[in-house]
């Protein structure tokens, strides 16, 4: 069964998962949570085993992606204001993955630079 389905997102904590998933099914799309009732439970291995996982039908997949990158929320700057894309000026702004180069931030991952990456054009900086 879970063939049939891709992943779309995974959210630290379900509340948020749900939101989308109530999003995506009131326009009609075919969805599913994974380890939801495992991070409710204990919402302190939530990132151990990767979050609440939001998967979609294989042929929903697509129309999913565009209403939840219409519907997600960007990342804003300190003071509240929209973080710009150094390339293309996008708003559309997410945490990029942790590049982890050295042994130390694999320890303490904790430790690195919080780096951005836009969603239009994928510019990390």
């Amino acid at each position: 069964m879970i063939d049939n389905y891709t992943l779309l997102a995974t959210f630290p904590y379900s509340t948020e998962a749900q939101v989308t998933k109530s999003k995506l099914e009131a326009e009609g799309l075919r969805v599913m949570l994974l380890d939801e009732k495992t991070i409710d439970s204990d919402p302190l291995i939530s990132q151990a085993i990767g979050g609440v996982k939001l998967l979609v039908y294989n042929d929903d997949a697509t129309e999913a992606l565009k209403i939840y990158n219409r519907i997600r929320v960007y990342e804003k700057d300190k003071n509240g204001e929209d973080i710009v894309c150094t390339n293309c000026k996008s708003t559309k702004i997410l945490i990029a993955d942790l590049t982890r180069k050295n042994i130390f931030y694999m320890l303490f991952p904790f430790f690195e630079k919080t780096r951005h990456r836009c969603n239009v054009c994928n510019t990390v900086f």
